[in-house]
């Protein structure tokens, strides 16, 4: 293929900047392809086989050009959108469509950030973003505060659980929907934002300048939250039984992890339960690490791919969490990096799963990043294997196959889309930080009564491999004055201490990706 004399005659016809662009991509992939050629015939001079090296030189000059004449298709049709639409077009968002149209011909897990929701990704990965630090509920047209975040500029100015955010900035939030609030209370971090904030339970409304900071968000928690607002990891503070609930896996996970862990080998525990029901997954890495904490040998993970080398982790006895039992909680909404762990610690009899069948997610993603990070491709490059050597993924998979992560025997609970929403209405409540609140802010907590059935189960598994007398379930549901602190908790039942909202309405924690 002539490449100067196409970027030739196409510009003389057109005269146009997409033509030039055309014939740039063109010069490009030319460029490639002669390195390519280069590289081949260096090779049969150190004794590559000549006939293989044609053979592959043959079929990846006709790839380039099929290429060029895709990318050709590509810009003309751009280019005769650009000018010959009835209306004016937006180059940039076509380009996108494009992009998005052709990730859609791909896998359900790869897809394109665009620059417009490029920092909100990067904030769900690393759980980190410029605010003030609260979650917040829409509740009958009122932006309401779920919680302050430990630590967070909001939990400085005495914000509390409750709360109405009435204006921002002399903004009325009447008629905000929860993206405009978090909009307004993002921003750069060292800059303030004014809030008028109404306290009903307290009858009194107060003007608040607040300091924009970096809020960190756990992905880490415990069983219940103590007074001062630290989280206590023992559900069963007698029996020394630990408690910590994974909410996803980013780049502070596996150090949050580790100190929760140093914390409860502190306190010798005994048995842990560690719960990864609603987890969405993360980072592979983190993964791996979590995973490296509880077996001190033996193949982790692996992954492999079209265009990448298979790549193994194996663990390290170094820093290994031995000596008691461990169960883990998984459901139909616990994906990716939570099915690596349990998988991993289940193949290594390390810990038993218990609950429901986890979603079925055995593909890797990498980031890339796209216009120097303005925006960025999540691709599926490769998928990955459990310990056993199986793959979870399930693309089209019917549910007698055999695929995602399943219970050990007679360790299968499953729960109805009830039981289900009554249990995201007690894990949001986990989060609640009261902030010296002297009235309990919220009443309709729903979930007073659920018998959380799978975490029965887990503790029942410990409470038998320790010898203990088994746990029975509650005959009738509890009146929220009978709950005191340091009781053992199973979700809403006698056994159990929470405070906080149980509501199955639109929340946000600020401008955060959740």
């Amino acid at each position: 293929m002539n490449l100067n004399f196409l970027c030739s005659k196409r510009f003389a016809a057109t005269q146009s900047s997409l033509s030039l662009l055309l014939c740039a991509l063109l010069l490009c992939f030319s460029g490639n392809l002669l390195g390519q050629q280069s590289t081949s015939k260096q090779s049969t001079q150190i004794g590559v086989a000549v006939t293989d090296d044609a053979k592959a030189l043959t079929e990846e000059s006709v790839g380039d050009e099929e290429i060029y004449d895709l990318l050709k298709l590509f810009v003309d049709t751009l280019d005769q959108i650009d000018r010959n639409y009835v209306k004016d077009v937006n180059r940039r968002e076509l380009v996108d469509a494009a992009i998005e149209g052709m990730l859609k011909k791909l896998d359900r897990h790869s897809n394109y950030i665009p620059p417009a929701n490029i920092d909100r990704f990067k904030q769900a990965i690393e759980n980190v973003f410029g605010g003030i630090g609260i979650q917040t509920v829409l509740n009958q047209g009122n932006i309401e505060i779920i919680t302050p975040i430990s630590g967070s500029p909001a939990y400085s100015a005495g914000i509390r659980p409750g709360d109405l955010i009435r204006k921002i900035n002399d903004e009325s939030t009447a008629g905000m929907q929860l993206s405009d609030v978090a909009a307004r209370l993002k921003g750069k971090i060292g800059t303030s934002v004014n809030l008028t904030i109404e306290s009903p339970k307290y009858n009194e409304t107060k003007q608040l300048t607040v300091e924009r900071q970096l809020i960190e968000i756990e992905s880490v928690y415990g069983a219940t939250r103590n007074n001062d607002d630290s989280w206590n990891l023992m559900i069963d503070k007698e029996n020394r039984i630990g408690y910590l609930l994974i909410t996803n896996f980013g780049r502070k996970t596996s150090a949050e992890l580790l100190g929760a862990l140093q914390q409860l080998k502190e306190k010798e525990v005994q048995g842990l339960i560690i719960d990864l029901r609603y987890n969405p997954g993360g980072l592979l890495t983190a993964a791996i690490e979590i995973c490296d904490m509880f077996i001190p040998s033996g193949r982790i993970v692996s992954t492999e791919g079209r265009s990448v080398p298979k790549r193994v982790w194996d663990a390290k006895a170094e820093g290994t969490f031995e000596g008691f039992p461990i169960a883990i909680l998984i459901n139909q909404f616990s994906a990716s990096a939570s099915e690596i762990v349990s998988a991993c610690l289940q193949d290594h009899d390390r810990a038993v799963v218990v609950g429901q069948r986890s979603y079925g997610k055995g593909s890797v993603q990498n980031i890339i990043q796209l216009e120097g990070g303005r925006s960025a491709l999540k691709l599926t490059t490769a998928g990955y294997l459990r310990p056993s050597g199986k793959n979870i993924d399930r693309p089209h998979a019917q549910n007698d196959d055999d695929w995602g992560v399943k219970p050990n025997d007679n360790l299968t609970a499953e729960f109805t889309v009830e039981q289900n929403r009554l249990l995201r209405l007690w894990r949001r409540d986990l989060n609640i930080v009261l902030n010296g609140a002297t009235h309990d802010p919220f009443v309709d907590k729903e979930y007073i009564g659920f018998h959380d059935a799978q975490l029965h189960i887990a503790k029942n598994y410990l409470y038998e491999a320790l010898n203990l007398p088994l746990a029975e379930a509650p005959p009738e549901p509890p009146s929220p004055g009978t709950l005191k602190e340091d009781d053992t908790v199973e979700r809403g039942t006698k056994r159990g201490n929470r405070r906080g909202p149980a509501r199955n309405r639109e929340s946000s924690i600020e401008d955060a990706a959740k």
